[in-house]
């Protein structure tokens, strides 16, 4: 069995989908219909900077969709290849998950950038600059995290956010909570505790406006049954009913990223093969998950014509 998995953020680069684009058509079709629904260029800002605007969580959600859809339909098309074919399951990691929808025919291309868009501008407004703050506790399994977040919190927000594999966990909430956590990350049993450079906390009770604005946006949009289960970063478990994946896109933003979890369970119903598009980060927490499997990373032509072979 075989899985397609979508990197979240933190995989945007200047650069990226550049080289696909200027191979295929099938991808420059992909970032021109993603630039005509946000009415922006983003596609000039991924390939060309600044760097600063591309990091933003406004156009860096919607860019590493389009990057890893562009691969996709690249993929498909070119290698005569359906994704319900050929997967068993999708999943993404945080913003992974609207891509996972997508690919797997749930949501339209254009929704998809208008949603990760009106995401990230509702993440970063949620919080002021400055308020909040994440952290990855390295050589922290997820009771360990948790118990250094427990013991930071001091009162203020301090949780898990990203349950990401054995030797990694991300922490979000107030900064101060968080630089507690940091501090006393290596006491508690934590190789070390690094700030990470975002720009709100992510996954955590402070972004409740945002969820608030994600559940309006939502609420009239049309989402089909994907062509397979999505494995859902909030439950760690398989769903294709419409209105149960609305309810869980809602929760996903203040909830934990379950991704070991996640993988754990499809790896149990038999998944030995994860395909990884658009980037290379999920691929190694894959591995330090469940060694046994085989992982897949692509990003250009020459990846997806070696994975159309194998396929």
């Amino acid at each position: 069995m075989r899985a397609f998995i979508f990197p979240g953020q933190g995989s945007q680069a200047v650069g990226m989908g550049r080289a696909l684009a200027e191979a295929s058509p099938i991808a420059r079709a992909v970032f021109q219909e993603v630039d005509d629904a946000l009415g922006q260029h983003l596609f000039r800002m991924m390939t060309e900077g600044p760097e600063d605007q591309l990091l933003l969580t406004e156009n860096a959600q919607p860019a590493i969709m389009a990057n890893a859809i562009a691969t996709l339909r690249v993929l498909e098309q070119e290698g005569g290849i359906r994704l319900a074919d050929k997967a068993d399951y999708v999943a993404g990691h945080s913003l992974g998950e609207y891509t996972a929808l997508c690919a797997a025919g749930a949501f339209d291309l254009a929704t998809t950038a208008i949603l990760l868009k009106h995401r990230g501008q509702a993440m970063q407004a949620a919080v002021p600059v400055g308020e909040g703050a994440m952290a990855a506790l390295l050589g922290a399994d997820l009771a360990k995290a948790q118990a250094i977040a427990d013991a930071a919190a001091d009162g203020e927000v301090c949780t898990v956010a990203n349950d990401n594999d054995p030797s990694q966990v991300v922490i979000s909430g107030h900064r101060g909570a968080i630089e507690r956590a940091i501090a006393l990350a290596k006491e508690m049993g934590a190789k070390r505790g690094i700030l990470l450079p975002v720009s709100a906390p992510f996954h955590c009770p402070l972004m409740q406006p945002a969820a608030d604005a994600m559940e309006k946006a939502l609420a009239d949009v049309r989402i089909a049954a994907p062509l397979v289960p999505v494995f859902a970063n909030v439950t760690a478990g398989a769903v294709s009913d419409p209105d149960t994946i609305r309810r869980l896109l809602v929760e996903q933003v203040t909830g934990m990223v379950r991704w070991r979890e996640s993988v754990l369970a499809m790896t149990a119903t038999g998944v030995e093969r994860y395909v990884e598009f658009g980037g290379k980060v999920l691929g190694p927490m894959v591995k330090r998950i469940t060694p046994d499997v085989e992982t897949v990373s692509v990003i250009t032509m020459d990846d997806i014509e070696a994975l159309a072979k194998t396929l």
